[in-house]
């Protein structure tokens, strides 16, 4: 009898056993438990409970719903999580400043470069791409190939009519760098670029459009009585490919009335099978370098000296007026040293000389960088809330502009918090998902099963960008955590040593003009 029962006790243990096997207990590296989640697709928050294994989302549940095995727990505390931001025009050199911490503390988990037609000097990108991923980099990277660039590499250069060979070579080149970027990025504004034809930006749009990817344009021309002819000149790229205007602005435009006749033509042109996005910075200021400010006949090296000792009085008089149009010489805020947070205003005092001389004599087109307060916040605060335009710092690390350390956090702080003219939920979506699409991204910008675990946790009432034009290197406080990869990158004001970015590659699934 005795043995009979020990058989049974016997049995009932490996039947146990059987059951424990057949239904094991999950494991999971990361649990973020009391979140307030905010899934970047435009749903309203709800309480959920987020796993993370080998850094995707593995599952959202109720708050507590399961038993589970986890390496690591985050307490939310209430707080909103978030997809990380998503940049779509960034700046910055991965191999000097791999870390990026001005945009991890603003929540921002993926950046792009090679942006306004400039890309590393290089013929082969994807090698210089696997050198930062070997380096290591703190964010994600989505790169362009700048059409400048490619003129340079060819020998095309400021040639306004470039051989056929030239041209061939030029799009060869394009379609090699597509295998690793995301697009082309156009800068029609500044030189090489600006000496291009619609036939050349046609033919290189047609590549574009063939392998799916999408042009991202500094238009040619941002001036108010310019703007519309400049976003036609686009629109027709855009009858091959994917197109998108960087850091939509009105240079010298007013009100919101101006807005909406800006956005009523780019839903015209949406209506009419154009895929048209765009991206705004929350700032007032642009930033870029002073040649900008030049005639095109004085822009470069060589042309400015031509023009310095043959139309000397020509070249003044175009200052003085393009200067006092963009609201005078203390609406140009310099940010290269020696000049770095100094006015032309406060250099006319400084060095006793007009500021046209200053900009010839002392400084020339090549010399520095400054930001320009020549926007209108209510015209450009309308274009910002429009559902088909994202966000985006048009920043970097080292900038004299806070966009580069603000941008996202502003956001928050100004548009949905102060102002209220954004819900939270859709300010998200601007900022990552919508960002994600215009990209072309599948894998992350969105809180789903799947998807990468780029993740930020906030409270929105602590969020501020302490950024200012005075002093714009400055960290945005209230970003508590950010997550990249499903690694904590950024937490509580110190970012991690260990870089878990990743450079990302576009997807092999080509997405077509219009769809």
């Amino acid at each position: 009898m005795k043995k009979a029962l020990i058989g049974l006790q016997v049995s009932g243990c490996i039947a146990l056993l059987l059951v424990a096997c057949s239904d094991p207990v999950e494991k999971f590296d990361t649990r973020i438990r009391n979140a307030y989640v905010i899934d970047g697709l435009g749903n309203p928050a709800r309480p959920a409970d987020i796993y993370i294994r080998d850094g995707f989302i593995a599952q959202l549940t109720d708050v507590d719903a399961q038993s589970a095995s986890v390496t690591n727990t985050i307490d939310a505390q209430g707080r909103i999580v978030a997809p990380g931001f998503i940049d779509v025009h960034s700046h910055g050199d991965p191999l000097e400043t791999p870390g990026f911490e001005n945009f991890l503390a603003q929540g921002v988990t993926t950046i792009t470069l090679g942006q306004d037609g400039s890309s590393p000097e290089v013929e082969n990108l994807g090698a210089w791409l696997d050198e930062v991923r070997d380096r290591g980099i703190g964010v994600n990277l989505a790169m362009f190939v700048g059409h400048g660039t490619l003129r340079k590499l060819t020998g095309i250069k400021h040639n306004p009519d470039p051989s056929s060979d030239q041209l061939q070579r030029m799009l060869e080149m394009l379609d090699n760098a597509l295998d690793t970027c995301f697009g082309l990025s156009t800068g029609l504004e500044y030189n090489p670029g600006l000496h291009a034809s619609q036939d050349e930006l046609l033919a290189l749009s047609k590549v574009v459009g063939k392998r799916g990817r999408l042009i991202m344009s500094h238009m040619r021309n941002e001036d108010d009585d310019q703007l519309e002819k400049s976003i036609d000149e686009l629109l027709k790229q855009g009858e091959y490919a994917r197109v998108h205007i960087a850091h939509l602005k009105s240079v010298y435009g007013k009100g919101r009335a101006r807005a909406e006749e800006l956005l009523r033509k780019l839903d015209q042109a949406r209506q009419g099978g154009i895929a048209i996005t765009a991206d705004v910075y929350p700032y007032v200021a642009s930033y870029t370098g002073l040649s900008l400010l030049f005639p095109l006949w004085a822009k470069t090296a060589e042309d400015f000296a031509i023009a310095k000792r043959d139309r000397r009085a020509e070249l003044e008089a175009y200052l003085v007026k393009r200067i006092t149009r963009r609201n005078g010489p203390a609406a140009t805020l310099l940010g290269t040293d020696p000049y770095t947070g100094k006015t032309l205003a406060d250099l006319e005092v400084e060095l006793g000389l007009p500021f046209e001389k200053i900009l010839i004599d002392v400084i020339g087109p090549q010399g520095a960088s400054g930001a320009y307060f020549i926007m209108d916040d209510a015209l450009q605060s309308r274009l910002l809330e429009d559902s088909n335009i994202t966000v985006s710092s048009d920043g970097s690390p080292t900038g004299f502009h806070p966009r580069g350390h603000g941008t996202f956090a502003k956001i928050i702080e100004e548009y949905v918090v102060t102002r209220n003219t954004l819900l939270l939920e859709e300010a998200v979506r601007k900022m990552t998902s919508f960002a994600a699409s215009v990209l072309g991204l599948t894998d992350r910008g969105s809180i789903e099963p799947g998807k990468a675990a780029d993740l930020v946790i906030f409270d929105p009432e602590q969020v501020r960008a302490r950024a200012t034009y005075p002093a714009p290197i400055q960290l945005a406080d209230g970003f508590d955590v950010v997550l990249v990869n499903g690694e904590i990158a950024f937490e509580s004001g110190v970012v991690n040593t260990i870089r878990s970015g990743l450079v990302l590659r576009p997807s092999s699934q080509p997405q077509q003009a219009g769809e």
